[in-house]
């Protein structure tokens, strides 16, 4: 089993735990924030940041307690963030729906929900709880599952940011018309980091198409690479939770300070 099978197995008996009636998740929906465009805050002259409020990963482990996720949220706003990532898996990222809750009372920019999405109830889940952007990862779907999930996720009024890794995934992505686009230079399966991976796909995605480069930006070396290769926006985690001060460490990646 590789590390992704482990953890999607993971996310589906932890859903089994909080599954909610559907009607009772309608009504939450009912009352949730109004949907913020963040296909539009990502676009821009200059790279867009989604700064994620993360604790932990299955590659490094425990990476920052983040007692007050609001907190971090609202530094990241401040710093120029575009969109804040939740993560919201609980086994190998330490998330939870609670930090989506407390996030998005917290903050006016949009949210990405982060998580290993397989079901249906979790994008209903999502709207629920107030995200505007939710993460469909090409590795973990069948294209089926793909276009349901992404045609499912444009009814809730949300957009949907495509990840992929691998010249295949691209190509599956592409099938479905997508409006954003993540490259994620971590390999989901056995979590290596290959950089080459933004040099590789980035520049075969059409114009017209939203580019994320995701995982492994820490420096501003790595944004100006990333950036080289047709990134318009970067997705960074650690970097941002590790550096101490978050908005000092946004900075310096933008070139700002």
């Amino acid at each position: 089993m590789s590390v992704l099978d482990e953890i999607i197995a993971g996310v589906r008996e932890d859903l089994a735990q909080r599954r909610l009636p559907l009607a009772q998740l309608h009504e939450l929906m009912s009352t949730a924030p109004k949907v913020l465009d963040a296909h539009t805050a990502l676009q821009g002259e200059q790279v867009q940041v989604i700064a994620e409020v993360k604790r932990s990963s299955p590659s490094k482990g425990a990476l920052a307690q983040i007692e007050d996720p609001a907190a971090l949220a609202g530094k990241y706003e401040s710093a120029g963030a575009a969109v804040v990532s939740v993560l919201t898996e609980r086994r190998k990222f330490a998330g939870s729906l609670a930090d989506l809750d407390a996030v998005r009372q917290a903050i006016s920019i949009p949210i990405l929900r982060k998580d290993f999405m397989v079901d249906e109830y979790q994008f209903l889940e999502a709207r629920a709880h107030g995200s505007d952007l939710v993460l469909l990862i090409v590795a973990a779907l069948s294209s089926s599952q793909l276009k349901d999930y992404a045609d499912l996720t444009q009814e809730l009024g949300m957009s949907a940011l495509i990840e992929v890794h691998t010249h295949d995934e691209l190509e599956r992505a592409l099938e479905i018309s997508p409006k954003l686009v993540g490259v994620n230079s971590r390999n989901l399966k056995t979590l290596e980091v290959d950089p080459q991976a933004f040099s590789d796909l980035i520049p075969r995605i059409p114009a017209g198409i939203l580019k994320v480069a995701e995982s492994g930006i820490s420096t501003r070396k790595d944004v100006e690479f990333a950036r080289e290769c047709g990134a318009d926006a970067i997705l960074v985690g650690e970097a941002l939770v590790r550096g101490g001060d978050a908005a000092l460490t946004m900075r310096t990646l933008l070139g700002q300070g």
